[in-house]
């Protein structure tokens, strides 16, 4: 499935299929997918760097877009933090990239965790968000195992405009996500 394809099946099947299970009036009420966000902490970045380079160009591989650099907005004097140095990194996918690292995470991806056995459920805010935390980046295909240096874990955020969990998840469970459990 490439990027066209899953938003084809969001507009032609998960459409109609979200319609008749909570019996919307109007299809602008449908849920739809707004943005996925990536996120990485590096508190030991201000010390290295090396390892800002490589995360930098990590997520450049993983999303195809190059991502922000977020810097500490205070000195915390225990963390050897100073104001202004770089300790994360982020990025906001939108359109036809959400879709596209959407689908490569769902189908290539999170079948490569060794004994998967599904997304927890958990994950969800109460506002219709899902949020989702890895280990370790080699799961995605573009990351060969003997460039990396460090083995660091990333946030994923799933937004949605569905106002339940309830819809977030049927939204996603619709799209491929493998989920563990039920929602309740």
């Amino acid at each position: 499935m490439d990027q066209t394809t899953l938003y084809t099946v969001y507009k032609e099947q998960v459409n109609k299929s979200l319609m008749e299970k909570f019996q919307y009036k109007n299809i602008h009420q449908i849920p739809k997918l707004v943005k996925v966000t990536l996120n990485r902490g590096l508190g030991e970045a201000s010390q290295n760097a090396k390892i800002l380079e490589k995360s930098v160009l990590e997520f450049s591989l993983i999303t195809g877009q190059a991502p922000m650099i977020t810097k500490a907005k205070k000195s915390i004097a225990g963390f050897k933090i100073r104001e202004d140095l770089p300790i994360g990194l982020m990025v906001t996918l939108r359109k036809y990239r959400m879709y596209t690292f959407l689908n490569k995470f769902i189908n290539l991806s999170l079948p490569r965790i060794r004994d998967f056995r599904g997304v927890d459920v958990k994950g969800f805010d109460g506002r219709g968000n899902f949020n989702i935390g890895l280990k370790e980046q080699l799961l995605f295909p573009e990351i060969q195992y003997d460039q990396v240096d460090k083995i660091d874990g990333l946030d994923i955020s799933v937004v949605t405009t569905a106002k339940t969990d309830q819809e977030c998840f049927m939204l996603l469970k619709a799209l491929g996500m493998p989920f563990k459990d039920t929602l309740i």
